[in-house]
Protein backbone atom coordinates (compact mmCIF):
# COMPACT_ATOMS: atom_id res chain seq x y z
CA UNK A 1 0.00 0.00 0.00
CA UNK A 2 1.02 3.25 -0.72
CA UNK A 3 1.37 6.17 2.30
CA UNK A 4 -1.89 7.30 1.42
CA UNK A 5 -3.89 4.27 1.25
CA UNK A 6 -1.86 3.57 5.00
CA UNK A 7 -3.23 6.78 6.41
CA UNK A 8 -6.56 6.31 5.45
CA UNK A 9 -6.50 2.55 6.84
CA UNK A 10 -5.40 4.00 10.11
CA UNK A 11 -7.75 7.07 9.90
CA UNK A 12 -10.55 4.82 9.74
CA UNK A 13 -9.29 2.36 12.51
CA UNK A 14 -8.47 5.66 14.85
CA UNK A 15 -12.30 5.85 14.45
CA UNK A 16 -13.68 2.21 14.87
CA UNK A 17 -11.25 2.13 17.81
CA UNK A 18 -12.18 6.27 19.42
CA UNK A 19 -16.20 4.77 19.04
CA UNK A 20 -15.74 1.04 20.46
CA UNK A 21 -13.48 2.20 22.96
CA UNK A 22 -12.24 -1.62 23.89
CA UNK A 23 -8.31 0.11 24.35
CA UNK A 24 -7.38 3.45 25.89
CA UNK A 25 -8.45 6.47 23.45
CA UNK A 26 -4.72 7.55 24.66
CA UNK A 27 -2.96 3.92 23.43
CA UNK A 28 -5.06 4.12 20.09
CA UNK A 29 -3.47 7.21 19.68
CA UNK A 30 0.29 6.18 20.54
CA UNK A 31 -0.69 2.94 17.91
CA UNK A 32 -1.70 5.44 15.27
CA UNK A 33 2.01 7.15 15.71
CA UNK A 34 4.12 4.57 15.84
CA UNK A 35 2.43 2.87 12.93
CA UNK A 36 2.58 5.69 10.92
CA UNK A 37 6.60 5.83 11.51
CA UNK A 38 7.12 1.76 11.40
CA UNK A 39 5.24 2.32 8.10
CA UNK A 40 7.43 4.68 6.68
CA UNK A 41 4.77 7.51 6.16
CA UNK A 42 6.20 9.74 8.58
CA UNK A 43 9.97 9.94 10.63
CA UNK A 44 10.42 9.34 13.71
CA UNK A 45 11.25 13.03 13.94
CA UNK A 46 8.02 14.77 12.60
CA UNK A 47 5.38 11.40 13.89
CA UNK A 48 6.45 12.40 17.84
CA UNK A 49 6.82 16.48 17.04
CA UNK A 50 3.21 16.72 18.55
CA UNK A 51 4.42 15.41 22.26
CA UNK A 52 6.67 18.29 22.37
CA UNK A 53 4.04 21.09 20.46
CA UNK A 54 3.82 24.26 22.50
CA UNK A 55 0.05 23.80 22.93
CA UNK A 56 1.08 20.46 24.73
CA UNK A 57 3.31 22.55 27.04
CA UNK A 58 0.35 24.70 27.77
CA UNK A 59 -1.81 22.31 28.47
CA UNK A 60 0.62 20.78 31.34
CA UNK A 61 1.18 24.24 32.74
CA UNK A 62 -2.84 24.84 33.02
CA UNK A 63 -3.32 21.34 34.57
CA UNK A 64 -0.93 22.42 37.38
CA UNK A 65 -2.56 25.83 37.87
CA UNK A 66 -6.20 24.65 37.59
CA UNK A 67 -5.25 21.48 39.76
CA UNK A 68 -4.21 23.59 42.23
CA UNK A 69 -7.59 24.92 42.72
CA UNK A 70 -8.56 22.05 43.24
CA UNK A 71 -6.41 20.59 45.50
CA UNK A 72 -6.29 23.48 47.64
CA UNK A 73 -10.28 23.35 48.11
CA UNK A 74 -10.82 26.75 46.30
CA UNK A 75 -12.92 25.34 43.77
CA UNK A 76 -14.88 23.81 46.33
CA UNK A 77 -15.81 26.99 47.65
CA UNK A 78 -16.38 28.68 45.12
CA UNK A 79 -19.28 26.10 43.91
CA UNK A 80 -20.41 26.49 47.49
CA UNK A 81 -20.76 29.82 47.25
CA UNK A 82 -22.62 30.58 44.41
CA UNK A 83 -25.13 27.64 44.98
CA UNK A 84 -25.94 28.56 48.79
CA UNK A 85 -28.15 31.12 47.26
CA UNK A 86 -30.45 28.89 44.96
CA UNK A 87 -33.51 28.41 46.93
CA UNK A 88 -35.61 26.59 44.29
CA UNK A 89 -34.72 23.96 41.98
CA UNK A 90 -34.57 26.05 39.08
CA UNK A 91 -32.67 28.67 40.37
CA UNK A 92 -30.05 25.53 41.74
CA UNK A 93 -30.13 24.47 38.27
CA UNK A 94 -29.65 28.18 37.37
CA UNK A 95 -26.77 28.69 39.70
CA UNK A 96 -24.93 25.54 38.92
CA UNK A 97 -24.76 25.86 35.28
CA UNK A 98 -23.26 29.53 35.49
CA UNK A 99 -20.59 28.78 37.94
CA UNK A 100 -19.79 25.29 35.96
CA UNK A 101 -19.77 27.15 32.62
CA UNK A 102 -17.54 29.89 33.75
CA UNK A 103 -14.93 27.61 35.28
CA UNK A 104 -14.76 25.31 32.32
CA UNK A 105 -13.68 28.03 30.23
CA UNK A 106 -10.44 28.89 32.41
CA UNK A 107 -10.32 25.42 33.29
CA UNK A 108 -10.00 21.89 32.34
CA UNK A 109 -14.05 21.66 31.70
CA UNK A 110 -13.91 17.95 32.04
CA UNK A 111 -11.97 18.75 35.71
CA UNK A 112 -14.43 21.40 36.94
CA UNK A 113 -17.47 18.67 36.18
CA UNK A 114 -15.40 16.48 38.24
CA UNK A 115 -14.50 18.09 41.06
CA UNK A 116 -18.19 19.57 41.21
CA UNK A 117 -20.32 16.60 40.80
CA UNK A 118 -19.09 15.70 44.57
CA UNK A 119 -20.65 19.24 45.70
CA UNK A 120 -23.70 19.00 43.41
CA UNK A 121 -24.68 15.55 45.23
CA UNK A 122 -24.07 16.66 48.57
CA UNK A 123 -26.11 19.76 47.82
CA UNK A 124 -29.07 17.55 46.61
CA UNK A 125 -28.91 16.05 49.63
CA UNK A 126 -29.58 18.63 51.59
CA UNK A 127 -32.25 20.55 49.83
CA UNK A 128 -33.47 17.28 48.89
CA UNK A 129 -33.82 17.63 45.37
CA UNK A 130 -33.30 14.96 43.32
CA UNK A 131 -29.63 14.63 41.76
CA UNK A 132 -30.58 13.42 39.02
CA UNK A 133 -32.11 16.90 38.24
CA UNK A 134 -28.87 18.42 38.68
CA UNK A 135 -26.11 16.44 37.19
CA UNK A 136 -27.45 16.68 33.90
CA UNK A 137 -26.91 20.44 33.67
CA UNK A 138 -24.03 20.69 35.26
CA UNK A 139 -22.31 18.18 32.39
CA UNK A 140 -23.62 20.21 29.77
CA UNK A 141 -22.42 23.58 31.26
CA UNK A 142 -19.17 22.12 31.16
CA UNK A 143 -19.47 21.13 27.30
CA UNK A 144 -20.85 24.95 26.90
CA UNK A 145 -18.32 26.60 28.84
CA UNK A 146 -15.47 25.14 27.24
CA UNK A 147 -16.07 27.06 24.45
CA UNK A 148 -15.50 30.41 26.29
CA UNK A 149 -11.46 30.22 25.84
CA UNK A 150 -9.48 28.82 24.16
CA UNK A 151 -8.23 27.39 26.67
CA UNK A 152 -11.53 25.89 28.01
CA UNK A 153 -11.95 22.26 25.98
CA UNK A 154 -8.80 20.67 24.45
CA UNK A 155 -10.43 20.53 20.71
CA UNK A 156 -9.87 24.17 20.96
CA UNK A 157 -5.98 24.00 21.21
CA UNK A 158 -6.04 21.00 18.67
CA UNK A 159 -7.70 23.12 16.16
CA UNK A 160 -5.53 26.49 17.21
CA UNK A 161 -2.15 24.08 16.74
CA UNK A 162 -3.31 23.25 13.18
CA UNK A 163 -3.90 27.24 11.98
CA UNK A 164 -0.59 27.78 13.52
CA UNK A 165 1.04 25.79 11.16
CA UNK A 166 -0.66 27.83 8.15
CA UNK A 167 0.36 30.72 10.07
CA UNK A 168 -3.57 31.67 11.26
CA UNK A 169 -5.31 31.05 14.93
CA UNK A 170 -7.47 32.15 17.29
CA UNK A 171 -7.79 35.04 19.74
CA UNK A 172 -7.77 33.91 23.57
CA UNK A 173 -11.59 34.83 23.82
CA UNK A 174 -12.58 34.46 20.23
CA UNK A 175 -14.55 31.00 20.38
CA UNK A 176 -16.49 33.03 23.00
CA UNK A 177 -17.78 34.78 20.43
CA UNK A 178 -20.12 31.78 19.26
CA UNK A 179 -19.32 29.83 22.61
CA UNK A 180 -20.97 32.68 25.53
CA UNK A 181 -24.42 32.79 23.61
CA UNK A 182 -24.27 28.96 23.27
CA UNK A 183 -23.99 29.08 27.48
CA UNK A 184 -26.73 31.33 27.83
CA UNK A 185 -29.28 29.89 25.40
CA UNK A 186 -28.55 26.28 27.05
CA UNK A 187 -28.85 28.13 30.58
CA UNK A 188 -32.19 29.75 29.31
CA UNK A 189 -33.24 26.22 27.37
CA UNK A 190 -32.64 24.48 30.72
CA UNK A 191 -34.82 27.22 32.94
CA UNK A 192 -38.00 27.64 31.18
CA UNK A 193 -37.97 24.27 29.07
CA UNK A 194 -35.31 21.72 29.32
CA UNK A 195 -35.68 20.93 33.08
CA UNK A 196 -38.87 19.43 32.49
CA UNK A 197 -36.86 16.69 30.71
CA UNK A 198 -34.94 15.88 33.38
CA UNK A 199 -35.64 12.69 34.31
CA UNK A 200 -36.32 12.25 38.07
CA UNK A 201 -34.74 8.95 38.98
CA UNK A 202 -34.55 7.41 42.07
CA UNK A 203 -31.22 8.01 43.72
CA UNK A 204 -30.03 4.13 44.21
CA UNK A 205 -27.07 3.20 46.02
CA UNK A 206 -23.73 2.47 43.71
CA UNK A 207 -20.34 1.60 44.22
CA UNK A 208 -19.34 4.59 42.11
CA UNK A 209 -21.35 7.04 43.51
CA UNK A 210 -19.08 9.80 44.52
CA UNK A 211 -20.55 10.37 47.92
CA UNK A 212 -19.76 6.83 48.94
CA UNK A 213 -16.35 7.92 48.68
CA UNK A 214 -13.75 9.23 51.54
CA UNK A 215 -15.03 12.92 51.49
CA UNK A 216 -11.88 14.74 50.93
CA UNK A 217 -11.43 17.70 54.11
CA UNK A 218 -10.01 21.43 53.18
CA UNK A 219 -9.81 22.85 56.54
CA UNK A 220 -6.59 21.65 56.94
CA UNK A 221 -5.64 23.56 54.13
CA UNK A 222 -4.17 27.18 54.63
CA UNK A 223 -5.99 29.75 53.44
CA UNK A 224 -3.42 31.48 52.16
CA UNK A 225 -2.58 28.71 49.35
CA UNK A 226 -6.44 28.78 48.36
CA UNK A 227 -6.40 32.13 47.93
CA UNK A 228 -2.89 32.33 46.28
CA UNK A 229 -3.96 29.32 44.28
CA UNK A 230 -6.67 31.90 43.17
CA UNK A 231 -4.55 34.76 42.43
CA UNK A 232 -2.21 33.12 40.23
CA UNK A 233 -4.64 31.83 38.11
CA UNK A 234 -6.23 35.26 37.80
CA UNK A 235 -2.55 36.35 36.66
CA UNK A 236 -1.81 33.79 34.12
CA UNK A 237 -5.39 34.39 32.78
CA UNK A 238 -4.70 38.14 32.80
CA UNK A 239 -1.50 37.35 31.08
CA UNK A 240 -2.73 35.23 28.30
CA UNK A 241 -5.45 37.87 28.04
CA UNK A 242 -2.78 40.51 27.02
CA UNK A 243 -0.64 37.89 25.30
CA UNK A 244 -0.02 40.04 22.59
CA UNK A 245 0.61 43.58 24.01
CA UNK A 246 3.05 42.03 26.96
CA UNK A 247 4.83 39.46 23.60
CA UNK A 248 5.23 36.49 25.78
CA UNK A 249 3.43 33.39 24.10
CA UNK A 250 0.88 31.12 26.05
CA UNK A 251 2.64 27.83 26.63
CA UNK A 252 5.06 30.43 28.73
CA UNK A 253 2.33 32.53 30.20
CA UNK A 254 0.59 29.41 31.62
CA UNK A 255 4.45 27.54 32.27
CA UNK A 256 5.15 30.90 34.42
CA UNK A 257 2.09 30.62 36.37
CA UNK A 258 2.67 26.50 37.23
CA UNK A 259 6.35 27.50 38.26
CA UNK A 260 4.84 29.93 40.76
CA UNK A 261 1.79 27.66 42.02
CA UNK A 262 4.96 25.05 43.16
CA UNK A 263 7.47 27.92 43.58
CA UNK A 264 4.61 29.54 46.26
CA UNK A 265 4.58 25.96 48.23
CA UNK A 266 0.73 25.72 46.80
CA UNK A 267 1.20 22.35 45.42
CA UNK A 268 4.56 20.33 45.90
CA UNK A 269 6.72 18.82 43.07
CA UNK A 270 4.30 15.64 43.58
CA UNK A 271 1.21 17.21 43.69
CA UNK A 272 2.07 18.81 40.44
CA UNK A 273 2.75 16.01 38.41
CA UNK A 274 -0.16 14.69 39.59
CA UNK A 275 -2.97 17.14 38.42
CA UNK A 276 -1.11 16.37 35.21
CA UNK A 277 -4.35 14.59 32.93
CA UNK A 278 -1.23 12.36 30.94
CA UNK A 279 -4.16 10.95 28.78
CA UNK A 280 -4.91 13.68 27.61
CA UNK A 281 -1.44 14.79 26.59
CA UNK A 282 -0.77 11.09 25.10
CA UNK A 283 -4.11 11.75 23.02
CA UNK A 284 -3.07 14.80 21.56
CA UNK A 285 0.17 14.24 20.64
CA UNK A 286 -0.33 11.06 19.11
CA UNK A 287 -3.83 12.42 17.02
CA UNK A 288 -1.32 15.18 15.79
CA UNK A 289 0.99 12.45 14.03
CA UNK A 290 -2.74 11.37 12.18
CA UNK A 291 -3.14 15.39 11.20
CA UNK A 292 0.24 15.47 9.97
CA UNK A 293 0.35 12.57 7.97
CA UNK A 294 -3.16 13.13 6.35
CA UNK A 295 -1.62 16.37 5.07
CA UNK A 296 1.45 15.24 4.10
CA UNK A 297 0.15 12.52 2.10
CA UNK A 298 -2.89 14.07 0.53
CA UNK A 299 -4.99 11.77 2.15
CA UNK A 300 -6.96 14.65 3.93
CA UNK A 301 -7.46 16.46 0.47
CA UNK A 302 -8.79 13.01 -0.85
CA UNK A 303 -11.37 12.72 1.81
CA UNK A 304 -12.23 16.15 1.24
CA UNK A 305 -12.77 16.40 -2.60
CA UNK A 306 -14.97 13.19 -1.98
CA UNK A 307 -16.76 15.09 0.65
CA UNK A 308 -17.27 18.01 -1.96
CA UNK A 309 -17.92 15.69 -4.46
CA UNK A 310 -20.91 14.53 -2.62
CA UNK A 311 -22.22 17.92 -2.03
CA UNK A 312 -21.71 18.93 -5.45
CA UNK A 313 -19.74 21.93 -7.06
CA UNK A 314 -22.11 24.61 -6.35
CA UNK A 315 -22.83 24.03 -2.60
CA UNK A 316 -23.61 27.11 -1.10
CA UNK A 317 -22.12 28.62 2.61
CA UNK A 318 -24.81 27.91 4.08
CA UNK A 319 -24.78 23.91 2.93
CA UNK A 320 -21.36 23.65 3.69
CA UNK A 321 -21.43 24.74 7.21
CA UNK A 322 -24.81 22.94 8.34
CA UNK A 323 -22.84 19.62 6.72
CA UNK A 324 -19.76 20.06 8.56
CA UNK A 325 -21.24 21.46 11.65
CA UNK A 326 -23.73 18.10 11.71
CA UNK A 327 -21.24 15.61 10.58
CA UNK A 328 -18.87 17.12 13.99
CA UNK A 329 -22.41 16.60 16.32
CA UNK A 330 -22.89 13.43 15.07
CA UNK A 331 -19.16 11.91 15.53
CA UNK A 332 -18.81 13.62 19.21
CA UNK A 333 -21.98 12.02 20.93
CA UNK A 334 -20.28 8.56 20.15
CA UNK A 335 -16.55 9.11 20.42
CA UNK A 336 -14.82 11.87 22.43
CA UNK A 337 -15.30 14.99 21.46
CA UNK A 338 -11.32 15.48 21.95
CA UNK A 339 -11.02 12.55 19.26
CA UNK A 340 -13.68 14.00 16.83
CA UNK A 341 -11.64 17.15 16.57
CA UNK A 342 -8.59 15.81 15.78
CA UNK A 343 -9.85 13.51 13.13
CA UNK A 344 -11.69 16.17 11.77
CA UNK A 345 -9.87 19.57 11.88
CA UNK A 346 -7.28 18.07 9.16
CA UNK A 347 -10.12 17.28 6.52
CA UNK A 348 -11.76 20.42 7.65
CA UNK A 349 -8.07 22.42 6.42
CA UNK A 350 -8.31 20.00 3.45
CA UNK A 351 -11.62 21.27 2.47
CA UNK A 352 -11.21 24.92 3.11
CA UNK A 353 -7.58 24.85 1.05
CA UNK A 354 -9.51 22.63 -1.94
CA UNK A 355 -12.52 25.36 -2.19
CA UNK A 356 -10.65 28.45 -1.03
CA UNK A 357 -12.70 28.99 2.25
CA UNK A 358 -11.60 30.66 5.47
CA UNK A 359 -9.68 28.31 7.49
CA UNK A 360 -10.67 29.55 9.97
CA UNK A 361 -14.28 29.20 9.69
CA UNK A 362 -14.42 25.79 8.97
CA UNK A 363 -12.15 24.90 12.56
CA UNK A 364 -14.49 26.96 14.33
CA UNK A 365 -17.68 25.53 12.68
CA UNK A 366 -15.63 21.72 13.59
CA UNK A 367 -14.59 23.21 17.02
CA UNK A 368 -18.44 24.63 18.22
CA UNK A 369 -20.10 21.23 16.38
CA UNK A 370 -17.90 18.90 18.57
CA UNK A 371 -18.42 20.56 21.77
CA UNK A 372 -22.17 19.49 21.55
CA UNK A 373 -21.69 16.24 23.29
CA UNK A 374 -24.87 16.11 24.82
CA UNK A 375 -27.16 13.22 22.97
CA UNK A 376 -24.91 10.40 24.48
CA UNK A 377 -23.19 9.10 27.83
CA UNK A 378 -20.17 9.00 26.10
CA UNK A 379 -19.72 11.80 23.97
CA UNK A 380 -17.49 13.51 26.69
CA UNK A 381 -15.63 12.38 29.96
CA UNK A 382 -18.18 14.55 32.58
CA UNK A 383 -21.40 12.87 31.04
CA UNK A 384 -19.92 9.37 32.03
CA UNK A 385 -18.96 10.35 35.57
CA UNK A 386 -22.84 11.09 36.13
CA UNK A 387 -24.17 8.29 34.61
CA UNK A 388 -24.21 6.02 37.62
CA UNK A 389 -24.31 8.56 40.14
CA UNK A 390 -27.34 10.42 38.62
CA UNK A 391 -29.27 6.79 37.83
CA UNK A 392 -29.21 8.04 34.09
CA UNK A 393 -30.08 5.78 31.06
CA UNK A 394 -28.99 5.93 28.01
CA UNK A 395 -32.41 7.55 26.26
CA UNK A 396 -32.49 10.59 29.30
CA UNK A 397 -29.33 12.06 27.67
CA UNK A 398 -31.31 11.59 24.34
CA UNK A 399 -34.48 13.13 25.68
CA UNK A 400 -32.68 16.00 27.17
CA UNK A 401 -29.48 16.48 25.20
CA UNK A 402 -31.36 16.24 21.39
CA UNK A 403 -33.04 19.22 22.11
CA UNK A 404 -30.39 21.08 23.66
CA UNK A 405 -28.22 20.18 20.10
CA UNK A 406 -30.37 22.10 18.23
CA UNK A 407 -30.66 24.95 20.27
CA UNK A 408 -26.90 24.92 19.98
CA UNK A 409 -27.51 25.15 16.21
CA UNK A 410 -29.85 27.20 16.13
CA UNK A 411 -27.92 29.55 18.00
CA UNK A 412 -24.44 29.34 16.45
CA UNK A 413 -24.75 28.57 12.57
CA UNK A 414 -26.29 31.80 12.39
CA UNK A 415 -23.48 33.65 14.46
CA UNK A 416 -20.76 31.66 12.45
CA UNK A 417 -22.14 32.82 9.05
CA UNK A 418 -22.05 36.34 10.27
CA UNK A 419 -18.62 36.21 12.37
CA UNK A 420 -16.75 33.67 10.69
CA UNK A 421 -18.00 33.44 7.30
CA UNK A 422 -16.17 30.98 4.79
CA UNK A 423 -16.21 33.30 2.15
CA UNK A 424 -15.71 36.65 3.68
CA UNK A 425 -16.55 39.97 1.13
Amino acid sequence: MNPMEITLLLLVFAAVMFVWEKIPLALTSVIVCLSLVLTGVLDTKIAFNGFINSNVILFVAMFIVGGALFETGMANKIGGLVTRFAKTERQLIIAIMVIVGLLSGVLSNTGTAAVLIPVVIGIAAKSGFSRSRLLMPLVFAAAMGGNLTLIGAPGNLIAQSALQQIGEGFGFFEYAKIGLPMLVCGILYFTFFGHRLLPSANNTTDPYDPTHKPRVDYSDVPKWKQYMSLGILLATIAGMIFERRIGIPLHIIGSIGAVLIVLTGVLTEKQAYKAIDSQTIFIFGGTLSLATALESTGAGAAVATSVMGLLGNDASPVLLLVVIFSIACVLTNFMSNTATTALLVPIGLSIAASIGADPRAVLMAIVIGGSCAYATPIGMPANTMVLAAGGYRFMDYVRCGLPLIFVSGAVSIPLLLVLFPFFPG
